[in-house]
């Protein structure tokens, strides 16, 4: 009898200790991604690069970005340029490219001047993506922003609809970024498809900078003096067209002014009723995307060095579209930053 249980107890023994060791070898076996979730090293290092450094429109991104990595548990750093200036970026790209980080992601002042940089930094096996302004020749994994060309139409069809469909109007713009041609390309164009009554009579550059667009629209206003509407493709050119328009033509102003970005300035000026309307990015979304596609591609090159070579798939979209409001007086409170 006394046998017969010790025959059990080895049994049973036997039993668990297959038991651990079958569980110690799935367990080792089983991607840590699987167990961990979405967690990567906090001693990857992902940074963000833009230009014009200070300005509030970042802001935002920036948070989407800081978001991300919280989540996903790494590290992140956020540089650029001090001025609306490739060259500037440009060093500051190569600088970072020299800190091999684990990925980056960057909105290009200069489309054509940064491609040969950014191409660069993929080519020593960083993964690099571009959000609101990109670089479409350059070998970036993917672009992240506004439909820019989409935003140019929609800002066309509420300039139609402040005039009533009628008159001339005139664009401030920055005609090297890539981006703000967009914008001018989808507003000039629908003005010209949809709205016979309309005419675009000039487009002026406004170098990305609050005084020169300023200067720009006081040209223009003097050239045009029937204009009836300023489209001007970001903030700071919105800000300069309205400081214009109250100097030349008074607080009585009828011209329209469609500006683009929800600063405080600019949607102290939309509450105001200075500026008619401005185009709203999903910034937030720029920025928290941006990192969560290159964490997932810094991943893949860990694993295989070669990954993305040859056409083979890619594991984030060529191209994501943030979204575009339209905001007004009657919407505006909703845009302030909470």
């Amino acid at each position: 009898m006394v046998k017969k249980l010790w025959l059990v107890y080895v049994l049973l023994i036997g039993i668990f200790l297959v038991y651990v060791l079958n569980y110690k070898l799935q367990a080792s076996s089983t991607d840590p991604w699987e167990t961990a979730g979405l967690r990567g090293n906090i001693e990857d290092k992902y940074v963000m690069v833009t230009f014009q450094l200070g300005i509030d429109y970042w802001k935002s991104v920036l948070k989407g970005f800081e978001d991300a990595a919280e989540e996903l548990n790494v590290s992140v750093e956020y540089h650029g340029s001090t001025q609306h200036d490739a060259n500037e970026q440009m060093t500051v790209l190569e600088q970072i490219i020299a800190r091999k980080p684990a990925g980056i992601a960057i909105s290009a002042v200069n489309s054509e001047l940064l491609t040969a940089t950014i191409n660069k930094a993929v080519d020593s096996g960083i993964p690099v993506v571009l959000f609101d302004s990109g670089a479409p020749a350059s070998k970036a994994y993917s672009f992240l922003g506004t439909n820019n060309y989409t935003a140019g139409v929609e800002a066309a069809r509420k300039m139609a609809e402040l005039t009533g469909g009628q008159g001339e109007v005139a664009i401030i713009t920055t005609p090297e970024q890539h981006n703000h041609q967009e914008r001018t390309d989808g507003f000039s164009m629908t003005i010209r498809s949809e709205f016979p009554e309309m005419r675009v009579v000039a487009v002026k550059d406004g170098h990305g900078d609050q005084v020169a667009s300023r200067e720009a629209a006081g040209q223009l206003l003097a050239a045009y003096p029937q204009l009836k509407g300023i489209f001007a493709t970001e903030s700071n050119g919105g800000i300069g067209v309205a400081e214009a328009v109250r100097k030349i033509q008074g607080t009585d102003s009828r011209m329209q002014i469609i500006s683009f970005d929800t600063d405080k300035g600019t949607l102290d000026l939309v509450k105001e009723g200075r500026i008619a309307a401005t185009m709203a990015q999903g910034t937030w979304n720029m920025g928290f995307w941006s990192l969560t596609e290159l964490f997932h591609l810094h991943r893949g090159l860990m694993e295989d060095s070669s990954a993305y070579l040859n056409n083979k798939p890619l594991p984030v979209p060529d191209t994501v579209d943030t979204g575009i409001d339209v905001v007004t007086r009657a919407n505006v409170e909703n845009y302030y930053a909470k």
